[in-house]
C-alpha cells in the first residue's frame, strides 16, 4: 500500500491544475480551492494560480465568457448566471462588465425558453401566466423580462 504525503508539492499542484483546465475553464478561486482540497499548502496553491495567470492559462474573463455562453445555451437567465459566477468567486465588478441583464438579447432567450417549455401560445388565464412566470423566474430571468414576454399589450 502506497503512502501519500499529506502535502502536494509545486510541480504536482501545477499538474493537477493543468488537468482541470484541460477539461474546462475554471475561475481563480475554483483552482485555488480545488488545490487546497487536494492537500496543497495555501502558499503553493496561490503560487500555482499566479503562475497560470501569468502564462495566460488561467483567466477569469475566459471563464466568465465560457460559463455565460454555456448557461445561456441551456436556457438560464441573467440572475441565475450572476449567482453562479458569484459562487465561483468572480468579482462583482467583473460580472457587471460581462453580464448585462438589461440587454435586448435576453428577451430573445426568454422567448426561446418559454416556447420550448410551453409552446408558442401565451398564457390564457392568470393561473397559466403565474405558472409560466414561476418557471421563468426559477430559470433566472428578471421580473421585467418576464413581464415583457407575458404581457400581451407589450411591444411584441
Amino acid at each position: 500500500m502506497r503512502q501519500e504525503t499529506p502535502e502536494v508539492d509545486l510541480p504536482r499542484a501545477r499538474q493537477l491544475a493543468l488537468g482541470w483546465l484541460a477539461r474546462r475553464e475554471h475561475s481563480r478561486r475554483e483552482i485555488y480551492n480545488k488545490l487546497l482540497k487536494k492537500g496543497c499548502a495555501e502558499a503553493i496553491a496561490a503560487e500555482v494560480v499566479r503562475q497560470l495567470e501569468t502564462e495566460r492559462l488561467l483567466s477569469d474573463d475566459r471563464f466568465m465568457e465560457s460559463l455565460i455562453q454555456a448557461r445561456r445555451n441551456r436556457g438560464y437567465g441573467p440572475l441565475r448566471i450572476q449567482k453562479e459566477l458569484q459562487e465561483k468567486g468572480v468579482a462583482p465588478e467583473a460580472i457587471a462588465n460581462w453580464l448585462d441583464a438589461t440587454s435586448r438579447d435576453w428577451i430573445d432567450d426568454i422567448r426561446r425558453v418559454q416556447r420550448k417549455k410551453f409552446g408558442a401560445r401565451l398564457p390564457r388565464n392568470y393561473t397559466e401566466r403565474a405558472r409560466q412566470a414561476r418557471f421563468l423566474q426559477y430559470r433566472g430571468f428578471t421580473y421585467d423580462q418576464i413581464q415583457q414576454l407575458l404581457d400581451p399589450r407589450g411591444s411584441d
